[in-house]
């Protein structure tokens, strides 16, 4: 049987088992301002070069592409394109932008469709490990490699993010500002930090005994959400569900009021869990009361995580970090009777 302890969540020996995990989320900081300092040199000459030349259409390749579109679709001045699939759309050609993130580089999809786009004589930035299988066959005349070194995925979008904000296809994104919101929350949830001051840990206690269900109003808060609920999954090896209002709300209803003859122990009720990224969207607005609403009906608890980081991606960052470190505290006081 599993249970969850959170004098765990305190204790230097449970924690020092997660102490490498613990320590990778505490550096995600750190990581972006590498990136984005030894990234410079490309970003600025690739820049400068680019100018304000703007291509038919932006194509973002590869397994990543979601994240990028999330951002740069409500912004992008020209036809935006995320392409997950393999190889490229039957239209590219040199008149477009295909954009890729390869933290890793030996993906040999992401290396075949970079290899098609150079073939066509796409315009081409892919931001990979130098010497990697993709740096490899993204060589051409029209390429430009963006080094990516620690093979974190948010990191390199932020690099990646800043050489289109600065050819003008999409928002601002400020490499500082994103590592100061992700050090903002590596310290407040840190493992140092004890139960009282830690709204990680506390999360995780309130995750400990219910079916959690992550929702994010605006696009990048629902991608957050998936992200966290998959961390949840990971961490705990329990269900966790991610989605729309729509597809979280019959969850929600179905729900009974828990009366005072429930057993405590094999009634696990649905928690929702709202990312809050301070859009203030009409839209958002009302699916988050509708939730609510429901959610009160119910007798469905709420919990919120909220940033009030100045971009939209230090927001996202900031809620993913927050919520990650709350699925591997979740981790830390399961344990085994």
């Amino acid at each position: 049987m599993t249970y969850f302890d959170e004098a765990r969540l305190d204790d230097a020996t449970a924690l020092a088992a997660a102490d490498l995990r613990l320590r990778e989320l505490a550096e995600s900081g750190a990581r972006v301002r590498r990136e984005a300092g030894e990234a410079a040199e490309a970003i600025q000459r690739a820049a400068g070069e680019r100018g304000s030349e703007r291509p038919r259409a932006v194509i973002a390749a590869g397994p990543d592409s979601r994240l990028l579109r999330a951002v740069l679709e409500p912004w992008c001045p020209v036809p935006f394109v995320a392409w997950p699939n393999p190889g490229l759309p039957g239209w590219a050609g040199s008149l477009d932008l295909v954009v890729m993130l390869a933290p890793q580089g030996s993906d040999p999809a992401a290396a075949s469709a970079v290899a098609e786009a150079v073939r066509r004589g796409c315009q081409v930035v892919v931001a990979c490990r130098p010497g990697s299988m993709v740096a490899e066959h993204a060589d051409g005349r029209w390429s430009t490699l963006l080094p990516a070194t620690t093979g974190d995925q948010l990191a390199t979008a932020v690099v990646m993010l800043d050489l289109l904000h600065r050819v003008g296809l999409g928002p601002a994104c400020d490499a500082d500002e994103v590592a100061a919101a992700l050090d903002h929350v590596a310290l407040e949830s840190s493992p140092h930090q004890d139960l009282a001051e830690n709204p990680a840990k506390e999360l995780a206690i309130a995750l400990a005994d219910a079916l959690p269900l992550v929702w994010g109003g605006s696009t990048l808060g629902a991608r957050a959400a998936r992200r966290v609920a998959e961390q949840i999954r990971r961490a705990s090896g329990r269900s966790a569900l991610a989605g729309d209002a729509e597809h979280l709300l019959p969850v929600i209803e179905a729900t009974r009021p828990r009366n005072l003859f429930d057993d405590p122990v094999d009634d696990v009720r649905p928690l929702l869990l709202v990312l809050d990224d301070g859009a203030d969207d009409p839209v958002v607005r009302e699916q988050r009361g509708r939730l609510q609403a429901a959610a009160a009906r119910s007798g469905v608890r709420v919990e919120t995580l909220a940033s009030d980081a100045g971009s939209e991606v230090a927001r996202y960052a900031s809620l993913l970090l927050s919520g990650t470190y709350a699925a591997e505290y979740l981790g830390v006081g399961l344990a085994g009777e």
